[in-house]
């Protein structure tokens, strides 16, 4: 329950239409209550005497009544689709604007699925349970209390058969409601895996296509499908108990009412209109304790929704500016201190382990090492992507911890190894480095990542559509995109996460040549290929989390098994490659391919 007060405090601009709307259900449900009281003059006296005047002034009495409470009715519909919907668009919203804070160990916790079904799915739960749940909420209870009252006022002693059968409904659909709730969360999950195969699979369609696996992705979406479906079919299977039970009780109710009723008209003590507006009071509570029966199933429902929803909302924040931050990055000097670093705060080992690494402001750095070596987990570390675990990281001369979070991301430009770009215009997407630029600013930094060779055979240049992730760009293409979105931001510290892996050599070369040029700008090139960084200040081997050696290309080929190794391999896939001897000279070496050989 403290998730649905956390949850519909949400709701709060839209207090007016909730109250409003109660309101009408309560005006609604009084004149409904009224109609039976009424319908027993025309049958007792009415009927009996021919009397058309008493029929037609009772009748209209009805009429108003019915066309009043038909008014409140459409009035309730209007204000409570007001508040639902716009109660829903503030939980959207508010996730929304929650998972923008998150900080990459935040967003660790959930799938991509999850998160767009809590979204989704079960934001439209707790929209349902407003719109479809508000109405018997506030009407049940004033429909059992009226129907209770107005039964004992015509006969004390006919009350007593409902007011015994009324319970035995009541733990019926308690006890469906306490089965069916553990089911409505095992449901939901389903949804989760449903969405998340679709979104797989619609992401990697092109490779399904390539290697021919559709009939084998269709067979894993039925998988998941026919979860969903058989747990569903569980769940209401047992939902839809309330409507047997509840006419059950309802008939038997009736029967007795009416072998007791028929022998009270006999007798003398009750007339048939009494026992006529008895019926419809008896109907009334009945049909309000299903209603109940329905809100708690729809409750059920919603709290499961609204646990996943909190778990959003409540996500303590992992990453946030300090009270008093500083507001300005003095220079591109990076410095790891003893830094070690693990993912999950149980996890048996660091990722990083005693790191200590000096990097002087303007100076390239390059980076190599394995597959899981903890390359990119190293530089996710000066923007404050994640926070080190032991150790601290200081740019410009403080602790990252100590920026405005803001401040530091801009001063750091970053581009990931998972190139990221958006739906919309090439412009658009550039933008994202500097809202400001001009289309000169923005040809510029596509000059310098060699973006500008294929804009300009683009009919539409910067307003090339881009299509959804930027599908209408080879992988190269998107690769350059992004490092001309990065250049834009004008940064102290430029991180490149193997993000040259799908150009070619020569264009490589272009790229470096221009990033060489930046003054003042700290270089951090993390690479696969040792063309790549041969030619930085410095290069850092990382090995299992840990600095295994550092020091400028000559050194390390001089006295680094790692490196010449590698070295030694990649001289060789190379040693014919006209591209690869080109790099080699414009490094100011010529490889023979034998091992650490220099001519």
């Amino acid at each position: 329950m403290n998730d649905l007060k956390k949850i519909f405090s949400y709701a709060k601009p839209y207090k007016r239409d909730f109250a409003v709307a109660v309101i009408l259900v309560c005006i609604e449900t009084v004149f409904e209550m009224i109609i039976p009281l009424l319908m027993t003059d025309i049958v007792d006296i009415g009927v009996p005497s021919h009397d058309i005047g008493i029929l037609m002034q009772q009748g209209g009495k009805m009429a108003v009544c019915a066309a009043l409470s038909l008014i409140s009715g459409l009035l309730y519909a209007r204000f409570a689709a007001a508040a639902a919907y716009g109660f829903g668009a503030e939980l959207r919203m508010a996730q929304y604007q929650r998972l923008q804070n998150y900080s990459f160990s935040n967003l660790d916790r959930f799938s991509v699925p999850s998160l767009v079904t809590r979204m989704t799915t079960d934001v439209t739960v707790m929209q349902n349970a407003v719109n479809g749940g508000l109405r018997p909420l506030v009407r049940s209870p004033i429909m059992l209390g009226l129907g209770i009252a107005m039964a004992f006022m015509l006969n004390r002693k006919l009350a007593f058969v409902f007011v015994f059968t009324a319970p035995v409904l009541g733990i019926v659909l308690a006890l469906i409601v306490h089965k069916v709730s553990p089911l409505y969360n095992r449901q939901q999950t389903a949804v989760d895996h449903v969405n998340g195969h679709i979104q797989e699979t619609l992401t990697a369609i092109r490779a399904v296509k390539a290697f021919v696996r559709g009939d084998y992705e269709t067979e894993q979406f039925e998988t998941v499908n026919n979860e969903l479906a058989s747990t569903s079919r569980n769940t209401f299977r047992y939902a839809v108990l309330n409507l047997p039970a509840f006419q059950g009780v309802m008939y038997t109710a009736i029967v007795l009412l009416m072998w007791n009723g028929g022998n009270y008209i006999l007798k003398g003590s009750m007339s048939v209109g009494e026992l006529t507006a008895f019926l419809s009071y008896v109907l009334q509570v009945m049909n309000s304790l299903m209603m109940i029966s329905n809100v708690f199933l729809m409750l059920t429902r919603s709290l499961a929704s609204a646990e996943r929803i909190s778990e959003i909302l409540e996500e303590p924040v992992a990453l946030t500016s300090p009270a008093e931050p500083v507001t300005e990055v003095p220079d591109g000097g990076i410095i790891f201190e003893n830094v070690s670093f693990k993912y999950y705060e149980k996890a048996r080992k660091y990722a990083l382990s005693h790191i200590n690494l000096d990097i002087r402001p303007g100076e390239t750095i390059g980076i190599i090492g394995g597959t899981g070596s903890a390359k990119s987990t190293l530089v996710q570390l000066i923007p404050r992507l994640y926070d080190a675990t032991e150790g601290r990281v200081l740019v410009g001369g403080h602790d990252v911890r100590e920026y405005d979070l803001a401040v530091l991301r801009d001063a750091v430009g970053i581009v990931l190894q998972k190139n990221v770009l958006f739906s919309g215009t090439v412009r658009e997407n550039l933008l994202w480095g500097n809202k400001d630029a001009d289309d000169e600013t923005l040809w510029d930094a596509c000059r310098k990542a060699c973006a500008d060779e294929f804009l300009q055979k683009m009919p539409d240049g910067l307003d090339t559509d881009l299509g959804q992730g930027g599908v209408n760009v080879s992988g190269g293409q998107k690769q350059r995109l992004c490092i001309a979105r990065t250049l834009l931001k004008n940064p102290k510290v430029l991180i490149f996460d193997d993000s040259t892996s799908a150009v070619d050599t020569a264009t490589e070369g272009k790229i470096r040549r221009a990033l060489k040029a930046l003054d003042g700008v700290t270089k951090i090139i993390i690479a696969q290929r040792i063309s790549s960084v041969m030619n930085a200040d410095r290069i850092v081997i990382l090995e299992d989390g840990q600095i295994h050696a550092a020091g400028t290309h000559k050194e390390l080929l001089a006295f680094d098994p790692i490196y010449q190794e590698i070295y030694e391999s990649q001289m060789k896939a190379q040693k014919h490659d006209p591209v690869a001897e080109t790099i080699s000279v414009e490094s100011g070496e010529k490889g023979d391919g034998r091992h650490g050989k220099n001519i």
